[in-house]
């Protein structure tokens, strides 16, 4: 990595971290930088403000930047692995699978917090994506065909979340609607550490597999000349996008927009060799994720708009204004 892009990591870090304190002041009740530095460093629990900030604002802050990392790497991996420069996360069936797991162990087991569903979440979108890869073929010689059967499972599995939703208590609507719509508000450390967690394994694999990713991008042929097995190449990135986007999307819900948008602005400064480009795509959609559910604190005070909404309020226009200015980008 040149010394420029260093350079630009460094201060995009510097950013994130500025990001980061803006959002632990924004919020219903504005904190003071004194007091939160306090709560922090000097933690009292007899001071509301200080409970404030180290069991809500500071792990919303924290998770915000994890789901956004885990989003923008696998949209880096998901574009790559079907040479798709449309592609996200959710056409593997992620979001589909783990939409319908949660609003199963809703409406069927009554679950009521957020770290139950979450495990839910992981466990439909793993199950999903291994049901699109037998379907679609884990030879890796036809990319289309993945593609092909991750909508068409999306579809039927969308239908059938609809279906339960119909038949549901007015309850498990309400206690789904909050989480379909993309939302960090209530996520403490209960979510934060256990989705730390696998996000870390998958972000570590995918950091490994650069290489392997960088000889996938010329295509099947040119991989196996290579030394690339694409079945290995198909069932491991798949493996990684299960793990970054099915633990983002169950704890976060289905953040659209971050892994399409967020892997173009890496591209357009890292270029398309994957040791450089996976780190700055983890940097924007951090940043993307986390300037949204600042925004959406300012914008509804004293209430707020959902970090889902928000995203693909900024995200939107700004892929429409990069895909004006894209010619025959390669992926």
């Amino acid at each position: 990595m040149c010394a420029w892009r260093q350079a630009g990591l460094v201060s995009g870090l510097v950013l994130l971290l500025v990001l980061s304190c803006f959002s632990l002041y924004f919020g219903a009740r504005p904190i003071p930088p004194a007091v939160i530095w306090q709560a922090i460093t000097q933690f009292d629990p007899h001071n509301s403000e200080h409970l404030l900030v180290c069991y809500l604002r500071l792990p919303r802050t924290l998770l915000a930047v994890v789901v956004g990392a885990a989003l923008g790497a696998a949209g880096v991996i998901m574009q790559t692995l079907t040479r798709n420069p449309l592609a996200d996360p959710g056409l593997l069936g992620v979001n589909a699978g783990a939409t319908l797991a949660i609003v199963l162990s809703i409406a069927l087991f009554d679950v009521t917090n957020v770290f139950s569903t979450m495990w839910f979440g992981v466990a439909g979108a793993a199950i999903v994506s291994v049901a699109v890869l037998l379907v679609g073929g884990i030879d890796g010689n036809n990319p289309v065909r993945i593609v092909l059967a991750g909508a068409a499972l999306t579809i039927v599995l969308l239908s059938l979340t609809q279906l339960v939703i119909i038949n549901s208590e007015p309850e498990a609507f309400d206690r789904f609607r909050h989480w379909v719509i993309g939302s960090l508000q209530g996520r403490g450390f209960d979510v934060l550490l256990p989705v730390a967690m696998l996000v870390g394994v998958g972000l570590l694999l995918a950091l490994a597999s650069s290489k392997m990713l960088d000889i996938a991008a010329l295509g099947s042929d040119a991989g196996q000349a290579l030394g690339v097995n694409p079945r290995w190449l198909v069932v491991m990135s798949a493996l990684i996008i299960v793990i970054l986007a099915g633990a983002a999307t169950a704890a976060a819900g289905p953040i659209v927009f971050v892994g399409l948008t967020a892997p173009h602005f890496a591209r357009a400064v890292a270029g398309l060799q994957h040791r450089a480009l996976l780190p700055w795509a983890m940097l924007f959609s951090a940043m993307l994720v986390l300037l949204a559910d600042i925004l959406g604190r300012i914008v509804g005070y004293p209430g707020e708009v959902s970090v889902g909404v928000m995203v693909a309020l900024i995200g939107g226009p700004c892929f429409v204004l990069l895909v004006k200015r894209w010619q025959g980008e390669r992926v």
